[in-house]
Parts: structure tokens; sequence; C-alpha cells
């Protein structure tokens, strides 16, 4: 897994590895010990949603304590501007964002702690996000 630094040093961009061969592909998307650092990544809940036209906008969404909780966000089909917006007004980064574009052809995640919104726009009609 390959872990890069955004503008906000707290979200992270994650590529997994990819192994293929004539018959697909394998990936570990997820791996508790590779993102140990990121802070508390347990998992919540898990979600899927297809947006079937393109730049459907969804978010900003965030939850705060006790609620608040961190995501890893990836495209399974598609494209997306993927969003990250700092609520932690403690934060020297307080107010500011990240805007990535993740799409099944990259294979990219985003990692968003605890404490900020999140929200996409999709680039391509039938996009998915996990």
């Amino acid at each position: 897994m390959d872990i890069e630094a955004t503008a906000i040093p707290d979200v992270k961009v994650i590529t997994p590895r990819r192994f293929g061969d004539e018959r697909g592909f394998f990936s570990e998307v997820f791996n508790a010990r590779a993102l140990a650092g990121l802070g508390d990544h347990s998992f919540v809940q898990d979600n899927h949603a297809l947006s079937a036209k393109a730049g459907t906008i969804r978010g900003l969404h965030f939850q705060v304590a006790p609620y608040a909780q961190g995501k890893l966000v990836r495209v399974a089909r598609g494209r997306a501007l993927d969003v990250a917006v700092d609520l932690r007004r403690s934060s020297s980064t307080f107010g500011r964002h990240v805007a990535i574009e993740l799409s099944a052809a990259n294979w990219r995640q985003l990692w968003i702690p605890a404490g900020f919104a999140h929200g996409y726009c999709t680039l391509e009609p039938d996009t998915e996000l996990l």
C-alpha cells in the first residue's frame, strides 16, 4: 500500500497494490497494520452508493462527537471528485479542504479522519463509491 500526504496532513491518499493476471485481479484494499499510523480506523459502518448521473453531488456530511468517525472512500466504477473539509476548530488547517479525483482506473482511496466533512461530485454516469 502506498500512502501519500495531501495538503491537509491528516487526510491521506492510499493506493493499494493490485495484482492481475488472465483471471482478473486481487487487491488488499484495507490492512489494519499498514494503516495503524492513521489513527482510529475501526469500522462503524460500510457504505456503497451508486449515482446514475454525472454531476451528482452528495454531501457535505459529517458527524459530531461522540459519533464522529473516519472514512476510507474509494470508487469501484466511474470517477468522482472527492472532497474533505477540516471542521476541527483546534486544527491549523481548520476550514481548509482537499479535493482528490478517485476512479476505478486510478485505484486511489481517500482516508478522511474524524472531524472532517465529506462529499463528492460524480464525474461519470453510473459511478459507484464504497
